[in-house]
């Protein structure tokens, strides 16, 4: 992270006018971005939207496509990202896809051998990494005080209402109601990765079926999952999410020598509090067996709390830009992020196995990508 040269503004496209407007909102400032032009078949909102930002509207996405611009963000249905990725690093464009990049691992594949062929920026837009809490403990991890990591949790359990879940869910076949509740995991998975710099290669999951919460909506879908990583370090990551009855956004590293946390409290992160500690006979001068503190981003801490999703909103865009200006490859790139949305894939498989090991592929070798 961290600022780049900013000369040159990135005109942006956006496809989605319902979710897509948080990133249109992050465009400017110190992003260095443009809005220029949005995609949508939602034709009414399309139209309403567009006079809003005062921008080229297109309900066609090839035609969206020829606009001129540098780059697209994709914030269309959950299962649709890779193809309309591909389709967009084919027309020369660099990618933000938002928190899934691919609902098979065929299409996680392909996204990767496209990024590769057409030397495209694509970034993942996950934006749980981000909150100010997330980031502290990813700062802290390295610097080594709580070891190497050998477990951790990863909660993102969002129950909302059954009037809400029909508002967002219209109709039989809306995506909503039929993703399997493993698939949804990246906000659980994503920070656990991005603080320790580890990769998933063996997968277990177990589904939770509860009549009792999905007969008060049209859905068909399990509404809780349970999924255990073990990761390329040896440690295990267990991720708990889905729609059951009690929220929960809640993260914790148990490393060699300490453990670290996020708070446990009312709201929807909790008191955003980070809680350390140490076995006292474990510790080393000047540490302290326990401490809890609220931190802060590290810049542009003012931006961030304005933002949705905890800050994520403008940091996944901040991070986009600065990827496009320096020509590097950002963190979430397409094989973390291909990865972590096939943990999802794979998990419903163990599922329907009642939870036998699944091999996750290495998603940077052709080897490996011709296991899928």
């Amino acid at each position: 992270m961290g600022n780049t040269n900013r000369k040159k503004v990135i005109r942006v496209g956006v496809v989605g006018v319902g979710r897509g407007q948080g990133f249109m909102r992050g465009t400017s400032g110190p992003v260095g971005m443009k809005l220029v032009a949005i995609c949508d078949t939602w034709k009414e909102r399309l139209a309403e939207t567009g006079k809003k930002f005062g921008v080229t509207t297109y309900t066609d996405y090839g035609k969206f496509l020829e606009h001129d611009m540098d780059a697209v963000v994709l914030a269309n249905y959950f299962h649709e990202h890779a193809p309309f990725a591909i389709q967009a690093l084919d027309a020369g464009l660099h990618v933000m896809s938002e928190c899934t990049c691919n609902a098979t691992m065929a299409e996680g594949v392909a996204l990767c051998r496209k990024v590769e062929q057409t030397g495209r920026i694509y970034m993942l837009a996950e934006n749980y990494p981000f909150t100010a809490f997330n980031m502290e403990m990813r700062r802290l991890y390295r610097t080594g005080e709580i070891g190497e990591v050998t477990y951790a949790d990863g909660e993102y359990n969002h129950p909302m209402a059954p009037r809400d879940v029909l508002a967002i869910s219209p109709g039989m076949n809306h995506w909503r109601n039929c993703l399997p509740s493993t698939y949804y995991c990246t906000h659980a998975m994503a920070p656990l990765m991005c603080i320790t710099d580890t990769m998933p290669v063996r997968i277990n999951g177990l589904a939770i079926a509860r009549p009792s919460v999905t007969e008060q909506t049209v859905r068909v879908n399990d509404p809780g999952s349970v999924i255990l990583c073990r990761m390329n370090n040896g440690s295990v990551f267990r991720l708990f999410g889905g729609g059951l009855p009690g929220h929960s956004n809640w993260y914790r590293i148990h490393g060699s020598r300490g453990a670290m946390e996020i708070t446990r409290g009312p709201g929807y992160y909790g008191p955003g509090q980070i809680r350390v500690w140490h076995d006292p006979w474990d510790l080393r001068p000047g540490e302290l067996t326990e401490r809890t503190y609220v931190p802060d981003w590290p810049e542009h801490a003012d931006l961030a709390r304005k933002a949705g999703h905890g800050g994520g909103d403008f940091w996944t865009n901040f991070e986009f830009a600065n990827a496009i200006r320096s020509r590097q490859q950002p963190y979430l790139d397409v094989y973390r992020g291909v990865a972590m949305s096939s943990v999802g894939i794979l998990a419903w498989k163990s599922a329907l196995a009642d939870g036998q090991p699944l091999e996750m592929p290495d998603f940077r070798k052709e080897s490996s990508r011709k296991t899928v």
